[in-house]
């Protein structure tokens, strides 16, 4: 019999880029991955080079298909980081700067303008997100002002502004000589220049944050069309480019998260909490979290979501700052942080808090404090910020029983345990990794023909499961002390601590 059909995934993060061979059935037939940096020019200011990301995802391909048939792959999916933010020559396909980054933070000042003028609830109402240095409209207004001060280049159509997956699916298919310029609409949703509802780029804001038409990517569906691959060795000319989605979103699919009722949390460099809703209007209004198009493959998905600013990233500072590794930093942890909190406000808060002037700091210590509490404290604040988070899920759309946890932090079954301790709710983390590749290849195989909804519904994964074993009063203790940790963060003295509605 010969070798059936295999898809291949390809997930391009803030720190590596994955690749994944899998079959129909979701089974891992081959998998690599290719380091990425990131540069620090200033304080707050997070850059990454175009070339560099795509030279990572033409390593983690040649990884992944080493000894492989290409004939086999019957087609490609791409979940990506999603809104830092690049510009780059039509012609040439040569970057005109450095790729902002999504935890980049030199746009607060413009944001803090706009807040003032009382722009925030109208692009909040247009684009269901708050308005924050984060999201893609600042990041393009910058990149515009420093390389097209006139906008002449842009208005001429010379220029590209363009998200991640643009950026890929620009180079996939064939780059300057025959690359298309278009951006996933679960992407656009995260640039803070789309309207969420009509999902078509919106002339108010564009006229706002001074960015042309021109220079922005056609707007498609999850599934397509995309141009088919071109020149990624040694993956065969010609295979088609079936599935593309945020990194997010593609988790939230890849755990089979297809209707509301069902929350998952991702933890990487920072955090996302996102759930389906089937009413996206009702479920704005009011809340801490934002809107966005989880997918469209011919009905678009909409999910309320929560962004934690730095997770992962807190244990990669901490563990840097003592000269040792994230497993050695997370093994040192005491089981007690002695009351020491860790607020993570490197560059401000996110959600539920939105809170650019936060500031991070370090409160409790004690001459008994020493590494082991201040490692159990950077572990303390990812499960409290998430469980901040998925708080503000149950107020805006009924109580959250399980998390379903991804991630590499994952990795950790102390800080899984920590967590349902926390969140006084039972945490599911599937066995198999990397479920945003997985969501991507689950999407790309259905679009194929391969896989159906019904077949992605019905798959089971294995998976590991922490139940909450901590007494509810010492859990609401705990979370009254992190609030107060909080509070401190914000600029008050001793609270009361209330969340701030976009």
């Amino acid at each position: 019999m010969a070798p059936g059909p295999l898809l291949l995934a390809v997930d391009q993060g803030t720190s590596a880029t994955k690749a994944l061979l899998v079959d129909p059935a979701g089974t891992v037939v081959a998998a690599a991955s290719a380091p990425l940096g990131s540069a620090h020019p200033r304080p707050g200011w997070v850059e990454q080079s175009a070339e560099e990301i795509w030279q990572s995802v033409t390593t983690a391909v040649r990884g992944c298909l080493a000894g492989q048939d290409p004939a086999r792959v019957a087609g490609l999916g791409l979940s990506t980081q999603r809104e830092s933010l690049l510009l780059w020559e039509r012609a040439t396909g040569e970057p005109a700067g450095p790729v902002l980054g999504w935890q980049d933070r030199r746009t607060a000042a413009g944001c803090a303008r706009l807040t003032a003028e009382g722009a925030g609830p109208e692009i909040r109402a247009t684009t269901g997100l708050p308005l924050d240095p984060m999201f893609s409209a600042l990041k393009a207004q910058w990149l515009l002002d420093t390389y097209d001060p006139g906008r002449d280049r842009a208005r001429r159509g010379e220029l590209c502004l363009g998200t991640v997956d643009s950026w890929l699916l620009w180079r996939l298919g064939g780059g300057a000589a025959g690359g298309e310029h278009v951006i996933e609409v679960g992407n656009a949703a995260r640039t803070q220049l789309l309207d969420i509802h009509r999902r078509t780029w919106d002339d108010a804001l564009l006229g706002l944050f001074g960015v042309p038409r021109q220079a922005l990517p056609r707007v498609t569906a999850s599934t397509g069309p995309f141009r088919p691959v071109l020149g990624l060795a040694p993956l065969r000319d010609g295979t088609p480019v079936a599935a593309v989605l945020g990194d997010s979103h593609a988790a939230l699919l890849g755990h089979g998260v297809f209707r509301p009722g069902r929350v998952k949390a991702t933890y990487g460099t920072g955090s996302s909490v996102m759930g389906l809703v089937t009413e996206p209007e009702r479920a704005l209004a009011g809340s801490e979290l934002c809107l966005t198009i989880a997918w469209d493959d011919g009905t678009p998905a909409y999910a309320l979501e929560g962004n934690i600013r730095s997770s992962g990233a807190t244990l990669r500072w901490l563990a840097g700052l003592f000269g040792q590794s994230e497993g050695e930093l997370a093994a040192r942890a005491a089981e007690d942080s002695g009351g020491v909190h860790l607020v993570p406000a490197f560059g401000g808060l996110a959600a539920p808090w939105w809170d650019n002037d936060a500031s991070g700091l370090i409160s409790g210590l004690t001459l008994g404090a020493g590494l082991p509490q201040l490692a159990r404290a950077a572990l303390e604040s990812i499960a409290f910020q998430t469980e901040d988070v998925i708080a503000a899920v149950d107020r805006a759309a009924g109580r959250v029983s399980v998390i379903l946890a991804d991630g590499g932090p994952t990795d950790n079954a102390a800080l899984m345990r920590l967590q349902a301790d926390t969140s006084g709710r039972t945490v599911e983390r599937p066995r198999v990794r990397d479920l945003s590749a997985l969501g991507a290849a689950d999407l790309a195989g259905t679009a194929l023909g391969l896989l159906t909804r019904e077949d992605l519904a019905g798959r089971a994964r294995d998976r590991d499961i922490h139940r909450p074993a901590l007494p509810e009063a010492d859990r609401l203790r705990r979370t009254a002390d992190w609030h107060r940790a909080v509070a401190r963060s914000r600029g008050h003295a001793t609270g009361p601590v209330e969340v701030s509605t976009p």
